[in-house]
């Protein structure tokens, strides 16, 4: 298991179609942070998620994917 994630968490993988613009965006992100893409697309969303009022009780965590 990957450190930061959590216990008992399930992972589902699913496709997605991104511009190669914004790919490249989250990639030079992702290498600044150490971070594979896979793990940045899910910080990002879930920074996203939280500005929006999602997903109460819940913080962005982090993971090393």
């Amino acid at each position: 298991m990957a450190p930061n994630s959590r216990k008992g968490e399930a992972r589902k993988a699913f496709l997605m179609r991104i511009s190669p613009d914004v790919l490249a965006q989250v990639e030079r992100l992702a290498a600044a942070e150490l971070r594979s893409v896979n793990a940045q697309v899910e910080v990002l969303l879930r920074e996203a998620i939280a500005r929006r009022g999602g997903a109460s009780g819940t913080s962005p965590k982090e993971s090393d994917d």
